[in-house]
């Protein structure tokens, strides 16, 4: 390219140069001695036009040959001062960030597909969807928890193990998007309003009763034992305060034929119905489960103290001493006034742990009964505040529901103490006076809205990444 500039060039300068010559030659005489002038005396010389033009084409092509040398140097990689250095490749820190927000958006669809279930009868393609979608969420959530424990060890097998991480939660996402438009025919060919309207009016109906079974739980075993749901009847008013509202506008935008908003409106109010019903049901459940438990914990004391009497002739004399404390600190307990039963059974358990005793008998179901209470618990307060929960979390209770009943138990408490520091760590944007009269607070806090906005933002749909937004 450069060559043929410079021979444009030359071109131009050999087709000049006649001029050049012409214009410098003397005049020609005439026949009888005249002269013929064959310009005016005060005429231009030309010579005066063609050098400038020269020039100025030689500077041109040079600055045009120039310009294409530079191009094709940066287009080379060979000329390091040209080239944009190359992005920085992802580190190790990127890839957990990735992990963590697939792992917590898998749960958040997982979790809405549950909840919208419960007011559509789907065909079994949707249901096997969301079942397929757990499982892969479940073996998500395992690769990671071992990841936080350090295995693999090596940097190849750790990035490799994040890599399946998002992997398999893209995989429980994929599935759900898969079936979005299915769910979304089923839902529209029932009568969604009707039925979310009847489980709104159920709900509200059974909130007074729900804060008496709370207030009597209180008094008869302690506030420390109705502590973990303190707090739960108000946050399912606050959600059936703005389900109201978005069912109100729901009608009004199906009287005026607005589609959209119709859909809007009534998947908002659902998820709020859903969640104000896992609320009062975690109340009911707590108060049931302490009632349980009360009745189990005298058998299960005697149960100890017999099995523990059995082993001091072979067991080590501090960890019977340290049984034996507990055992006598509980029926203290039991004797002396308001007391957890749930937690007692939790101490009892514990107490004869590596003993080799409370394997069979009501021990054992003392001990499946605390997990099972935990993990409820924990769940229940993940659930309905996914919006500020992290993986962390949500990964130890995904651990503890595959556990046996002792780890069972301590991984569900560790799971719901992270997710409310989670809780109190995030806050809320959306704490103003109107936003907990409207309800909007709680909504943006469960995850029913993703909080984008100054109206809460999109209402999350059935469906992975790529359509739980697609009502707007």
């Amino acid at each position: 390219m450069g060559h043929a500039v410079l021979g444009g060039v030359a071109g131009v300068v050999w087709l000049v140069l006649p001029v050049m010559t012409s214009a410098a030659q003397d005049p020609v005489p005439a026949a009888g001695g005249r002269t013929v002038v064959t310009a005016e005396a005060d005429a231009v010389p030309a010579t005066d036009y063609v050098l400038p033009l020269v020039a100025l084409a030689a500077a041109g092509a040079l600055g045009g040959y120039g310009y294409v040398r530079r191009i094709r140097r940066s287009r080379s990689r060979t000329t390091p001062g040209i080239v944009s250095p190359a992005p920085p490749a992802p580190s190790p820190t990127d890839f957990e960030r990735q992990a963590r927000t697939c792992l917590v958006l898998a749960d958040d669809c997982v979790r809405t597909a549950r909840e919208a279930l419960g007011f559509v009868d789907v065909a079994e393609s949707v249901l096997r969807a969301v079942r397929t979608a757990d499982i892969e969420l479940s073996a998500a959530f395992a690769i990671w928890r071992r990841y936080e424990e350090g295995m693999p060890d090596d940097a190849a097998g750790r990035r490799q193990a994040l890599v399946g991480v998002v992997g398999r939660g893209s995989e429980a996402g994929r599935l759900l998007d898969a079936e979005a438009e299915g769910f979304d025919a089923e839902w529209g060919a029932g009568d969604a309003l009707a039925v979310a309207e009847g489980r709104f009016r159920e709900l509200a109906a059974r909130t007074g009763g729900v804060a008496r079974t709370l207030a009597q739980a209180g008094e008869r075993y302690g506030t420390t034992a109705t502590a973990g749901v303190l707090g739960y009847v108000e946050q399912a008013k606050d959600r059936l305060v703005f389900a109201t509202s978005r069912l109100n506008q729901a009608r009004q935008d199906a009287d005026a034929g607005d589609g959209d908003g119709f859909r809007r409106g009534l998947r908002a109010a659902e998820g709020a119905v859903a969640q104000a019903g896992v609320l009062l049901e975690g109340v009911q459940r707590l108060a049931g489960e302490l009632r349980t438990a009360a009745g189990m914990v005298p058998a299960a004391l005697t149960g100890a103290e017999a099995e523990l009497a059995g082993l001091r002739t072979t067991a080590f004399p501090p960890r019977l001493a340290h049984a034996d404390a507990v055992l006598a600190a509980v029926r203290e307990e039991l004797t002396g006034g308001p007391y957890d039963p749930l937690d007692a059974l939790r101490r009892i358990a514990r107490a004869v742990e590596g003993t080799g005793s409370g394997r069979a008998g009501v021990i054992a179901a003392g001990a499946e009964l605390v997990a099972r209470s935990a993990l409820g618990a924990a769940d229940d307060f993940i659930g309905t505040h996914r919006g500020a929960v992290g993986a962390q979390a949500r990964a130890l209770l995904a651990e503890a529901r595959g556990a046996a009943p002792a780890d069972a138990d301590r991984l569900a408490r560790r799971a719901r103490e992270l997710a409310e520091r989670d809780v109190r760590a995030h806050g809320n944007p959306f704490a103003g006076a109107e936003a907990h009269e409207s309800g909007l607070a709680g909504a943006v806090l469960g995850g029913v809205l993703l909080g984008e906005e100054a109206d809460g933002g999109p209402v999350v749909a059935f469906g992975g990444p790529d359509t739980r937004r697609r009502l707007g």
